[in-house]
């Protein structure tokens, strides 16, 4: 897992490989500059005008190591330098004597006149870091505003601009189309709000000691290939179908037999040994020809969920997706989560039901799945103000329900009963669709009946199901994906992380 730090334990990293490696701090900068060279020159091609903007923090000292090298790389580069009321680092002090003879620096120390970076091709911000304390004000706010008007692309080094690591940011913000992280992601990445700041991001290794990385406490993670590789069990030559779990979905309602399907589907192809579909006696036949993998039981109601008697041979089970939300399935819902004691998945209107009936809350087991969209879960948890306030709120239910709560979107993010947070990696904006949690839910129920945990279960079902869903991108087109491609592209989804 890739760990995410705070700003704070960022400075600190930096301090400590620069005395345990040891290095000097200019010289570790140098290194972190060569990085973001390394990106840029396989990214943007010579020819193109580039811009650097520079505070006179360390960032700045960044900003000015990147521009003479892109210099000595033959771009043809100009460079700003905002004087503020922040000092120059020392670090900055150095880069600047290294640019004399090199390169003309202007410094900007009123609001512009007029927009000076029209002429540039290729904006690099680097005006502030991870240091950020407060809001930009007065010239800083007036130079990134200018920034954002211009119609260059914009790159910023390590963090936007105006963009706090941690916390909820306002006022000027730089809007980058790339965003160049040294070593580790920024928690604000993750989040909506900031997809308009940050833009396409990615990190480079700066060679920051990986001893204090792996010593230092953070509740949240990046989820990678290599971690979902190492979470799948391999598979033995004696297995049988009784190894890999027997799981009941109830599924599916008058109309909506499309979302049994779905999730049928997908637990058959994660790897499920033996799958019980509950569905109304509408659905009977559809479910038998649609999915003859499956065992079908049926319902006493014609077109709605109302109960089922025996639950106790079933090993996990997923509840919700089609069932609607009438008088007879609320009820038949609360007999059965009073009834089934292990883990389960809830979605959909599962999650509909227990946000309109909240005393139902305390009946729903242990180290179950909910897996709520952002309006689901808001029905759930209330509004908030921010993307921050959300993440907080998704903790706090996880932690009250003692489950995880998988809050579905772009960096779908895995809340765990003890407040850790692990955010995905894989995904594209094709598979907003319908259906596309369907297939997620019967996913998830797979893993929770192979034995997985429910943290488990939720890493490797959600990093699959987006890997899926980007293989069916590539194939597809993201406009013409919909939500059984992506169960057909699971096999190699799974062959890609075996391998």
């Amino acid at each position: 897992m890739l760990k995410i730090l705070s700003a704070r334990q960022i400075k600190e990293l930096d301090a400590y490989t620069i005395q345990h490696e040891p290095i000097a701090s200019i010289d570790l900068m140098e290194r972190a500059c060569s990085a973001f060279v390394n990106w840029f020159t396989d990214h943007v091609e010579s020819t193109r005008k580039i811009g650097i903007v520079c505070g006179t923090g360390n960032n700045g000292g960044d900003g000015l190591g990147i521009a003479r090298m892109l210099n000595d790389w033959g771009y043809p580069v100009k460079v700003w330098i905002v004087r503020g009321l922040v000092p120059e680092s020392g670090d900055f002090k150095i880069n600047l004597s290294r640019l004399i003879g090199k390169l003309d620096c202007s410094d900007i120390v009123t609001e512009p006149e007029k927009e000076i970076f029209d002429d540039r091709e290729v904006l690099i911000d680097a005006v502030f870091g991870t240091g950020l304390s407060r809001t930009p004000e007065g010239i800083y706010a007036h130079v990134i505003e200018s920034m954002n008007r211009a119609t260059a692309v914009r790159i910023a080094v390590d963090i936007p601009s105006g963009l706090s690591a941690n916390d909820h940011s306002a006022g000027s913000i730089l809007k980058a189309d790339y965003t160049i992280s040294f070593q580790l992601p920024k928690l604000a990445f993750l989040l909506p709000q900031n997809h308009q700041y940050v833009g396409q991001w990615t990190t480079v290794d700066i060679g920051l000691q990986k001893e204090f990385i792996q010593n230092t406490k953070s509740v949240y993670f990046y989820i990678t290939q290599k971690d979902a590789r190492k979470t799948l069990k391999p598979r033995s030559a004696f297995d049988h179908k009784g190894k890999y779990g027997h799981a009941l979905l109830i599924s599916g309602s008058y109309g909506k037999m499309g979302a049994a399907i779905l999730a049928s589907r997908a637990a058959l192809r994660s790897g499920l040994g033996l799958l019980t579909v509950h569905v109304p006696k509408t659905g009977y036949t559809i479910l038998q020809t649609a999915v003859p993998e499956a065992m079908t039981s049926t319902d006493e109601h014609d077109f709605v969920f109302t109960g089922i008697t025996s639950v106790e041979k079933f090993g996990a089970m997923g509840v919700g997706p089609g069932v609607g939300t009438s008088k007879e399935t609320v009820k038949g819902f609360s007999t059965l989560m009073d009834s089934f004691r292990k883990p389960m998945v809830i979605d959909a209107d599962g999650l509909n039901i227990l946000s309109a009936n909240r005393e139902l809350l305390h009946l729903i087991p242990e180290n179950s799945i909910l897996t709520p969209h952002p309006g689901e879960f808001e029905r759930l948890v209330g509004s908030w103000r921010n993307d921050f306030e959300r993440l907080k709120k998704q903790q706090a239910l996880a932690i009250q329900l003692k489950s995880v709560i998988v809050l579905k979107g772009a960096n779908t993010s895995i809340a765990t009963p003890e407040g850790v947070v692990y955010f995905n990696s894989t995904g594209n904006p094709g598979m907003a669709t319908g259906g596309s949690g369907d297939v997620l839910t019967g996913m998830l129920m797979s893993f929770l009946a192979q034995s997985y945990s429910s943290v488990q279960a939720s890493i490797l079902g959600v990093y699959l199901h987006g890997l899926s869903g980007d293989f069916a991108a590539r194939e597809k087109g993201m406009d013409a994906l919909i939500a059984s491609d992506i169960v057909d592209f699971l096999p190699e989804a799974f062959r890609k992380i075996i391998r």
